[in-house]
């Protein structure tokens, strides 16, 4: 049973049946999906969501489908770290880290995003899918795509890092890779949709797509036992899972899953590439689209689709937002490595770096809960941090040739 009610403008309410539309043909706003939240208030409760498989679709009648979904069974439900260690490093008492490095299949959170809209393209009748991507949402469509038994066309910038295009390729899509940044990508993609017809994830299937975002907080709130956190701060590429995750608070509290608490939400972006972050600091609402440069190539999208949802969101909930050199992204990785052992990519060493920031600026209270959002695994991207860790000592397979090492290195 679905608790949708179709599609609606954001901007001015236009209403819209049951399609893969994702612009409002009246004012060219966004579609978004509607929900008889009354309904599910009636029969959503703790224990139902608890009894279920531990995946995303725990909360299905908070996203769009209308049968049984048949991918992402095993997406999602991510750890939620307490991260004892990095708190004391950055001087707080509770820290917590949702780690969607460990995601399934393809260890970033776009295998929420993508369980759904391939759900939606599925119930559709579509039998080709695809997306504009930098990498991490190539690598889902592809997986899920060859889960699913669907033609599978991906495209992507030139410049990528060889993990994220061999986390693509192996599955054996149609990978298209365009000289340009993901801006440019993105515009040949929409004209490629419109022609061919196929089910761009991010573009024409836009509207289920970013549903599963929210499933990212849902599981916060669930993991911190149906508490919302005073502060989370998430990472902003196109701008979709920050509106989403504080989406997710608010019909948590609607459907009377949890209370009414304060909370802040802050945006995280590279420095090289922090259109969002600008517009706050400028307290515009206008944001002006920029040329990426950053070795965090997940989130350099130099002009974000929901950019201007991200800064509503922020300020709503009273939040802030930073960016992060690549020096300090860098820095952020290997701090959340030696700490807690998790090893995320330069996106999630933003939001590390960030949140070092916004304590040390007295905009995140000390004493205070704290939630990092890391959203892809450090394994892609080995290029961002090869030279800046520590290469292994040199030693022959002789015992004495150990004895002298270890003695050197008890003198340091």
């Amino acid at each position: 049973m679905s608790f949708t009610t179709g599609l609606k403008c954001r901007e001015c309410g236009e209403s819209y049946g049951w399609k893969p539309l994702h612009v409002c043909e009246m004012c060219f706003g966004p579609l978004e999906i509607g929900y008889d939240y009354d309904a599910i208030a009636s029969v959503l409760s703790h224990r139902i969501i608890e009894s279920r498989p531990r995946n995303l679709w725990r909360y299905k009648e908070l996203l769009p489908v209308s049968g049984e979904p048949r991918i992402g069974l095993y997406s999602g439900f991510t750890p939620l770290v307490k991260a004892d260690r990095l708190a004391a490093a950055l001087g707080v008492e509770e820290l917590w880290v949702k780690d969607d490095s460990c995601n399934h299949p393809t260890f970033s959170y776009k295998d929420r995003v993508v369980s759904v809209a391939i759900s939606a393209a599925i119930e559709f009748g579509f039998d080709t899918v695809s997306c504009a991507s930098t990498g991490n949402l190539a690598n889902s469509v592809s997986a899920h795509a060859a889960r699913a038994g669907l033609r599978c066309f991906i495209f992507i910038p030139d410049n990528l890092e060889r993990g994220k295009v061999i986390g693509s390729t192996v599955y054996e899509p149609t990978a298209v890779a365009i000289s340009g940044n993901y801006d440019d990508v993105n515009r040949l993609c929409t004209e490629i949709a419109d022609k061919y017809g196929w089910a761009f994830v991010n573009i024409n299937l836009r509207p289920f797509y970013t549903e599963g975002a929210k499933t990212y907080g849902f599981e916060v709130a669930e993991q911190l036992g149906w508490k919302l956190p005073q502060h989370i701060v998430v990472p902003t590429a196109g701008g979709t899972i920050l509106p989403k995750v504080a989406q997710a608070f608010e019909e948590l509290v609607r459907v009377g899953l949890v209370k009414d608490t304060p909370w802040k939400i802050y945006t995280a972006q590279a420095a090289g590439c922090a259109p969002v972050v600008n517009a706050l600091h400028r307290g515009a609402d206008l944001i002006e689209p920029v040329k990426p440069n950053t070795i965090a190539k997940s989130i350099a999208i130099g002009n974000p689709a929901d950019g201007y949802y991200v800064l509503g969101a922020v300020r709503d909930s009273g939040g802030w937002g930073e960016a992060a050199t690549d020096q300090e992204i860098v820095e952020g990785i290997r701090l959340l490595a030696r700490t807690e052992g998790i090893f995320t990519e330069p996106a999630g060493g933003t939001t590390v770096a960030v949140t070092k920031k916004l304590i040390e600026q007295g905009r995140i209270p000390r004493n205070e809960s704290i939630v990092i959002s890391v959203t892809g695994n450090g394994y892609k991207t080995l290029e961002a941090v090869t030279d800046a860790v520590p290469v292994p000592f040199n030693i022959g397979a002789r015992l004495e040739e150990f004895d002298a090492l270890y003695q050197s290195l008890e003198q340091r």
